[in-house]
């Protein structure tokens, strides 16, 4: 497992070339967590996990409570484990400091009880406590989880991962004993579709879906491999160049962060955007909302205060595509169908 802090030099993210869809969906899902993750799909070598951990850079400083495993919120009882509401309860001082946010790596082998913690039921029964050793999910609170090949996961670890991230909490049970603590995080899955789909029922749940493709531009490839080049050579030196640039983003993603509780959408688009989705047959709602908290934040990512059709043409194709697909045999739309719709309702 890794995590955010890493004596590796990290690529620049805003140095990396093309790959536009994947690098909004996974700013949006930062601006507003709540939009429910991002599924990336793409071929073998086109920079998903590059992208992904390139983000850390640029993820802003939250409060939280010192030494506290969960990642507390100070303040907000949602986000805060039971000890620090016992602390509060008791009116007992604690260290609040501000860290940036987490990015934790789900490895590929990762049993249940590593990604979910255990429970001490030695400890709990001869010291009449509730022994809990803390796992991925505890540390991923408040941030990113990652899991690359998320397609080659045990379905029933995807969905436990899925589920802490709709509620945004996990609990661990055993002898009787249950422990609950918070566990509200971004969910970033990667994967090659030749290795296999993800279930649509799964898939439905991840909040956007990320398409891309090896670049076919001869220019471009050259552009990308120099790059590349130039930062395995002299690492450092390269992320010096973008530091500027990282620093900007940053703070523009800090700002929409704040920003995206104000936007508004006009009710005509707030229809459309229902319309849209009924006509597309997507079952359930969350297509709806989730295109209403992606158009938010790019709105809010973009430093207007309200919601333009332009937004639906940009957001829709990766908040529904991976939701037409009915069937585990079918291919998922690139994106043209929904566009099609768009122009109709939008013209």
């Amino acid at each position: 497992m890794s995590e955010k802090t890493t004596d590796r030099p990290v690529f620049p993210f805003t140095a990396i070339i093309g790959q536009n869809e994947m690098k909004l969906a996974l700013i949006l899902n930062v601006i507003d967590p709540k939009i429910g993750g991002v599924m990336i799909m793409g071929d073998r070598g086109t920079g998903k996990s590059t992208t992904v951990r390139a983000l850390v850079d640029l993820l802003p400083e939250i409060p939280v409570v010192a030494n506290d495993p969960f990642n507390s919120h100070p303040s907000d009882p949602e986000l805060m484990s039971q000890e620090v509401k016992e602390k509060i309860a008791r009116n007992e001082p604690f260290e609040i400091i501000n860290a940036r946010i987490n990015m934790v790596d789900l490895p590929l082998g990762a049993t249940e009880d590593r990604v979910c913690g255990t429970i001490d039921i030695e400890k709990a029964l001869s010291e009449g406590v509730k022994a809990f050793e803390p796992g991925l999910l505890a540390k991923a609170n408040r941030g990113i989880l990652y899991v690359d090949e998320v397609n080659l996961l045990d379905d029933h670890l995807v969905d436990v991962l899925l589920d802490s991230a709709a509620s945004g909490w996990n609990t661990v049970e055993r002898e009787g004993i249950s422990i609950s603590h918070p566990a509200r995080f971004i969910l970033v899955g990667s994967g090659n579709p030749e290795e296999g789909e993800l279930r649509p029922q799964l898939l439905d749940r991840f909040g956007m879906h990320a398409e891309i493709k090896t670049v076919k531009d001869s220019e471009l490839r050259v552009a990308i491999v120099l790059q590349r080049l130039e930062f395995d050579e002299s690492p450092e030196t390269f992320r010096k160049k973008y530091e500027k640039e990282q620093l900007e983003l940053t703070k523009k993603i800090a700002v929409a962060r704040e920003k995206v509780k104000s936007i508004q959408i006009m009710d005509d688009l707030f229809y459309t955007i229902s319309l849209i989705c009924s006509e597309l047959d997507i079952d359930g709602l969350r297509g709806d909302l989730v295109t209403n908290r992606a158009a938010k934040a790019l709105c809010a990512f973009e430093g207007r205060d309200t919601v333009e059709s332009n937004d639906l043409y940009r957001v829709m194709p990766l908040c529904l595509r991976h939701r037409l697909r009915k069937d585990p045999l079918d291919t998922i739309d690139s994106g043209e169908k929904i566009q099609e719709i768009l122009a109709k309702y939008l013209e």
